[in-house]
């Protein structure tokens, strides 16, 4: 961790650029409690540099972060990672998102503190298949039209007195309102036809698109003003558009915390595909923090299975980010079954940790933080787990939050006063 406590000490000192930390893992990262807690901890004290990598999970048809609200006017289909390939491009967000229809997305923040200036879309291969605009001009257009005059049937009123009323014929009454017969119920609404013309105004909105630059790795849009509500529109080169996500920067100095979870994920399923890989260093990660582990322990696979493809999820990190820092957490403790201790997770736990310095990690040990092996009833008790003794509670992660600040906060100490 020396490298990247060194950025983090120059950006407190200094107040000035960015630090990028990268949190991959399974359902436990996906709803972003737990790093969602870490992040606020880590921007509260080294500034807050914008909300980082945000995906549509809800377009997806499943939960995600709170901080963002996705809208989009059309379907999307959606495979996440666990899968096998199916044509859907699955990268950074580990779920894949693609349309072939004509659509809107609209990006708006539930919380203005992570208001941005820049916005950077993350495509495969970084195809340009997305326009954005901040806004929408209305465009009134105006017309002639037959003026339609609305007449609520009374008691006793019949078709003929209407009709003279109105100086129209019955026949015209007729057509205007479809009907087959004199008869009429009082209470009902006719349309009075008339020779006269009225103007009528139309209002619909058009978007207006904002000029985008390619990086390459993303395109990105930056404002001076900082912003909280954007459109994804279709670009018109393009027939199928895909989406791996956002990222949402802010132009003031601090942290920027990237999540990126997903549910029922192994290691295994983020290194079935090679995009995801790809597109991380997108995000100019200084430290890639990873928590897998909880799908293996329940698929009940071997911890010398699980640790081949823990370290191949690694080269493959560093063979496209060869600088970054890296930091493994091990997985919770959970039961089988709400009953038996998972012994995997054990097995896992203490592996992680006996193998960082062969494989030049860091490592965070939540396991025993939480109690380890028989741990779980003592948390449940506290009211920190779900009921499937499995996941956690709201309270359970954001305690999982504060734990890992407390060992990061006090590493970072320990390194400014020794240096070490």
């Amino acid at each position: 961790m020396k490298a990247f406590f060194e950025k983090l000490q120059m950006l407190e000192e200094q107040k000035s650029g960015k630090i990028n930390i990268v949190h991959i893992g399974d359902s436990h990262i996906q709803a972003d409690l737990f790093s969602g807690t870490i992040r606020e901890n880590l921007q509260t004290r080294f500034g807050n540099g914008g909300l980082g990598f945000s995906f549509p999970h809800s377009m997806a048809k499943t939960n995600g972060s709170r901080y963002v609200r996705y809208t989009s006017n059309a379907s999307w289909e959606s495979r996440r990672n666990i899968y096998p390939e199916n044509g859907i491009p699955i990268g950074l967000s580990g779920i894949g998102l693609t349309t072939q229809k004509d659509f809107v997305i609209e990006v708006s923040l539930r919380d203005t503190a992570y208001a941005f200036n820049t916005l950077k879309i993350i495509t495969p291969v970084n195809i340009s298949c997305f326009d954005a605009a901040t806004s929408s001009k209305t465009i009134i257009l105006e017309s002639d039209a037959p003026k339609v005059i609305n007449h609520k049937i009374k008691s006793g009123e019949v078709l003929g007195t209407i009709a003279r009323k109105y100086h129209v014929t019955v026949a015209q009454l007729k057509k205007a309102n479809g009907l087959r017969s004199d008869n009429i119920r009082a209470g009902k609404t006719l349309k009075i036809p008339t020779g006269e013309m009225e103007q009528r105004k139309v209002k619909r909105s058009e978007f207006i698109p904002l000029p985008l630059e390619n990086d390459g790795t993303a395109y990105s849009y930056h404002s001076d003003a900082p912003l909280s509500k954007i459109y994804l529109l279709p670009n018109a080169s393009s027939e199928i558009y895909s989406l791996n996500g956002l990222v949402l920067e802010k132009d003031a100095p601090g942290v920027l915390y990237h999540n990126i979870g997903v549910n029922g994920a192994k290691a295994s399923d983020y290194n079935k595909y090679p995009l995801f890989f790809e597109q991380l260093p997108a995000l100019n990660p200084d430290l890639i923090i990873i928590s897998l582990g909880t799908n293996e322990s329940f698929d009940k696979i071997e911890v010398a299975d699980y640790i081949i493809q823990l370290n191949t999820f690694i080269n493959n990190i560093r063979a496209k980010n060869p600088e970054v820092c890296l930091l493994v957490m091990t997985p919770p403790p959970s039961l089988f079954k709400r009953k038996y201790p998972n012994t995997f997770v054990a097995a896992y736990a203490k592996n992680i940790v006996l193998q960082e310095a062969d494989e030049n990690y860091a490592s965070w040990d939540m396991f025993s933080e939480l109690g380890g092996l028989y741990g779980v009833n003592k948390n449940a008790a506290k009211g920190l787990m779900s009921s499937d003794k499995v996941h956690y509670s709201v309270q359970g992660y954001q305690k999982q939050g504060m734990l890992f600040t407390e060992a990061f906060m006090n590493a970072y100490n320990n390194f400014k006063n020794n240096g070490e």
